[in-house]
C-alpha cells in the first residue's frame, strides 16, 4: 500500500500544491500537513482520501504559493503593543535603557508580523477538492500498477510450493519403509526377534503410521493453495483474506513438518515455507 501522487491547483491569485504519500498501515490513518486556513475542511479531505484509498497510513502535504502582486503582509497590532509594554516593564525594573531599535527587534517576533491570508469561496474549495480526489486518483494508480506486479510475484511463489509438494510424492514410499526398518532393528534390540508376535507388530506399525499419515495435510495445503489463487484473483480489497490463508498455509507446513520423519520431505518443506515468507514479507502491500 505504498503510493504517491501530486497535484498543482493553479488559481487566480495562488499555486496550490498537493502531495499524497502512503506507507504500510493494517487501518486507515490520515495525517494533514497544511497551513490553518486550510485546517477547517480536513476532515472533507480525509474523507475523500478515505474513499478512494481505503487503507494505509496516508499523509496529505498542502502548501500554498502566493503571486508576487499579491502578496502581503499584515501587523498584529495588538501582539506588538504588547511584547512592547512588556518589554518597556523589564526595562524599567532593570533601570536598562530601551534604545531606538526597540521597534524593529519586536517587528523580528514571529506573531507581529503575519503573511495576509487571503479568503477561499466555495467555487475554490470545490477545485481543491477535486486536486486531491485527482492525487489520491494518482495514488491509487500507483498502488494498482504495483499491486498486479505483486500479483504476478504470489502466484509464482504459490505454484513454487505447489511443486515442491508434488516431489514429495515419491519420497513416500521410501518414508514408511524407512519407519517400518527402523521399528525392527529397535525393537530386535531388546526383544529376540524370533520371540516378536507378528500380527501384533504390524498393527502397531499401522497404529503408529496413521499418526504419521500426511495425507490429510497433504489435501487441505491443495485447498488453500488453490483458494489463495482463486481469492487473488478476485480483485479489490482481498489483503486480510489472502493472510488470513496465508496462515492457514503456514499451519499445513507446520504439521507436514513435525510428522515427516523423512531428510529429503524436510528439506522440501523448508523450501515451501520460504517460498510462503516471501509472501508475508509483502502481504501488508495488499489491500
Amino acid at each position: 500500500m505504498t503510493g504517491f501522487g501530486k497535484t498543482v491547483l493553479q488559481l487566480d491569485n495562488r499555486t496550490i500544491n498537493i502531495e499524497m504519500r502512503s506507507v504500510n498501515s493494517k487501518n486507515f490513518d490520515f495525517i494533514g500537513r497544511m497551513p490553518s486556513h486550510f485546517r477547517e475542511k480536513e476532515p472533507q479531505m480525509r474523507k475523500i482520501a478515505q474513499t478512494i484509498l481505503v487503507r494505509g497510513k496516508i499523509e496529505l502535504s498542502l502548501s500554498e504559493t502566493n503571486s508576487q502582486s499579491e502578496t502581503s503582509v499584515e501587523i498584529n497590532q495588538f501582539a506588538m503593543k504588547k511584547h512592547f509594554e512588556s518589554i518597556k516593564e523589564v526595562a524599567q525594573e532593570l533601570n536598562i535603557e530601551t534604545g531606538a531599535d526597540l521597534l524593529g527587534a519586536i517587528m523580528r517576533v514571529p506573531d507581529v508580523l503575519t503573511a495576509a491570508v487571503s479568503q477561499i469561496d466555495d467555487k475554490e474549495w470545490e477545485l481543491i477538492f477535486s486536486a486531491v480526489t485527482e492525487a489520491c486518483n494518482a495514488m491509487d494508480a500507483f498502488r494498482i500498477q504495483e499491486g498486479a506486479a505483486l500479483q504476478i510475484d504470489f502466484e509464482k511463489r504459490i505454484e513454487n510450493i505447489r511443486k515442491y509438494q508434488e516431489q514429495i510424492v515419491p519420497f513416500e514410499e521410501s518414508r514408511i519403509q524407512l519407519l517400518r526398518d527402523r521399528f525392527e532393528k529397535d525393537l530386535s534390540g531388546v526383544v529376540d526377534y524370533n520371540q516378536i508376535d507378528r500380527n501384533r507388530f504390524e498393527q502397531e506399525i499401522m497404529f503408529y503410521l496413521e499418526k504419521l499419515d500426511i495425507t490429510e495435510e497433504k489435501v487441505r495445503l491443495s485447498q488453500h493453495l488453490d483458494y489463495f489463487q482463486e481469492i487473488i484473483k478476485e480483485g479489490y480489497s482481498q489483503g486480510k483474506k489472502l493472510n488470513f490463508i496465508n496462515q492457514e498455509i503456514g499451519r499445513e507446513l507446520n504439521t507436514l513438518g513435525s510428522k515427516a520423519n523423512h531428510a529429503q520431505i524436510q528439506k522440501l518443506i523448508v523450501s515451501m515455507k520460504d517460498e510462503l515468507e516471501k509472501i508475508k514479507e509483502q502481504m501488508l502491500n495488499i489491500l
